[in-house]
């Protein structure tokens, strides 16, 4: 029902396709598989390569750095596993009370469970949960190439979800350890003034998997949406170069001047790690369900602003990512200055000294050079530079039609933020004209408006209005909910429709409260 708006396709601006058709049904690729097994891969290096410089330098009696290698191993990977585990409890528990399983299992089935929480147990206890995801990812890629149409699409979700998991976890576990265990190395190589093979061999690996992480979990945000525009394989190669270079001349000034200040380092890491965390606060972030939760939720992205930009609000974002990559430029530009004029002249020459001050500016802008690139030429919703918007690094999209169905969406939800005041309002309120990088929705809500509902397939009505989801935001899906797509997906042969509350409608919910 309503007149149809154009929507842009994934080759850019030129592309587009009516928003009241049904979108075509993707397909899991041979490339798909590829990217997770070379996600696998990267895994399997950052680990391996960090367990065994600790076990090197344990050999050859530094048991200091053994001890902080070490340690920036096992800890976020015990933290990532609990994390991993959690999730795995809640998913099968929810699981074995809908299939009828009552308080007593008994017989095979209760054998068959029993032997589930065993293995799970003990894969987390050998700390390969993310390994167990990226091989269910697969499994259930191709589990949805080779099974009928209207199961494909049941195991298609399935995949999405776990790889949304996957992609959760490892870019946590590659900020808790990849990060750290990146300034290590490099500190430790500055004070050697010399680089072994397996020193390198970590940095290297902790860096890699870094970008690619960042780059893989935004990937996964957009094809995880049937509404939003997929990001294509040249893209996420260009935005993990475009983290790659940024992150290595971060690292790099952070070893160099921890290299000479060990302390003030120290300060200045906190001092930085506060000021980011009170910035975000500041900016109302929409994530959480109380208030404290909220809080440690800032603080942990406070620890990814120490290292590179990401997303977590809508609004004027690109004020945001200027302002935050002007404070890293100044940053990195006065770490790398003081080690200069202070570090040791006689175990480090003066050419030598200047190579490491050319390799962390040019770094810096290697990294801005393929971000500009990213935007220019490979953003999802096509080129966002372009002479009618000097200045604004994202688009406005153009608003939706009166009378277009933008409240059903055929994809799976995501957690549902509170609702703000001007959103009960039903008013804009004060918005920026550029759209953040991941935004569901535009900016000016859509005017209430009597539209012929559709009929076919199942609907899954929420009492609350679809608003903006922020980047980090976007993957966590309601596991209730969750539970219920697939079930339809498996048991209807057509996709299920969310519809939501329109924007304006009285008695709006003011709290987070979904009911299906």
């Amino acid at each position: 029902g309503g007149p149809a708006v154009l929507l842009e396709s994934p080759e850019g601006g030129g592309g587009r396709r009516e928003a009241g058709a049904e979108p075509p049904a993707r397909r899991y690729r041979l490339r798909d598989g590829c990217w997770v097994f070379c996600a696998l891969l990267v895994c399997f290096a950052d680990g391996a390569s960090d367990l065994w410089l600790a076990a090197h330098y344990y050999v050859r009696g530094q048991r200091w750095w053994f001890g902080l290698t070490l340690l920036f191993v096992l800890l976020p990977s015990l933290v990532v596993q609990m994390l991993s585990l959690r999730w795995f409890v809640y998913d099968f528990a929810a699981s074995t009370k809908d299939s009828g399983g009552g308080t007593k299992d008994s017989g095979p089935r209760g054998c068959c469970r029993l032997c589930v929480w065993l293995l799970q147990g003990l894969i987390h206890l050998l700390q390969l949960g993310q390994v167990w995801r990226y091989l269910r990812t697969l499994y259930l890629g191709l589990q949805s190439r080779w099974q009928a149409e209207h199961r494909r699409r049941h195991f298609y979700w399935r995949m999405m979800f776990e790889s949304a998991d996957i992609s959760m976890l490892r870019l946590l576990e590659a900020f808790l350890k990849s990060a750290p265990q990146l300034v290590l190395q490099l500190s430790i190589m500055v004070q050697q003034n010399s680089i072994e093979p397996l020193q390198g061999l970590s940095a290297s690996a902790s860096l890699v998997s870094l970008a690619w992480m960042i780059a893989s979990y935004q990937k996964v945000l957009r094809d995880s949406r049937e509404d939003k525009m997929p990001m294509s394989y040249k893209g996420a190669v260009v935005q993990i170069l475009w983290h790659l270079f940024t992150i290595a001349a971060r690292a790099i000034a952070f070893a160099l001047f921890a290299s000479v200040f060990q302390l003030y380092f120290g300060i200045f890491i906190v001092t930085h790690w506060c000021i980011m965390t009170f910035w975000i606060i500041q900016g109302e972030t929409d994530f959480c369900m109380s208030k404290w939760e909220e809080i440690i939720y800032n603080m942990v992205v406070g620890i990814i602003y120490i290292f590179c930009w990401f997303n977590v609000k809508e609004g004027r974002s690109r004020y945001r990512m200027c302002i935050y990559y002007i404070i890293t430029l100044s940053e990195n530009a006065a770490l790398t200055i003081l080690w200069f004029l202070y570090y040791d002249r006689q175990t480090t020459s003066d050419f030598n000294a200047l190579i490491l001050v050319c390799v962390v500016s040019s770094s810096f802008a290697l990294g801005i050079f393929f971000m500009f690139i990213y935007y220019c030429l490979l953003h999802p919703n096509g080129p966002i530079f372009s002479h009618r918007s000097v200045g604004c690094i994202f688009r406005q999209q153009p608003p939706p039609v009166p009378g277009s169905p933008v409240e059903a969406v055929t994809s799976p939800p995501r957690s549902l933020p509170r609702t703000t005041g001007g959103e009960r309002d039903g008013a804009p309120g004060e918005r920026d004209s550029c759209v953040p990088v991941f935004q569901v929705r535009p900016c000016a809500p859509p005017a209430p408006a009597a539209r012929a509902p559709r009929t076919e397939g199942p609907v899954i009505r929420i009492d609350l209005p679809r608003k903006k989801y922020p980047a980090w935001d976007a993957h966590f899906i309601d596991r209730r909910l969750r539970k219920t797509i697939l079930a339809l997906e498996y048991a209807s042969p057509t996709t299920p429709r969310l519809q939501y509350r329109t924007p304006g409608a009285p008695q709006e919910v003011l709290e987070y409260e979904t009911t299906v």
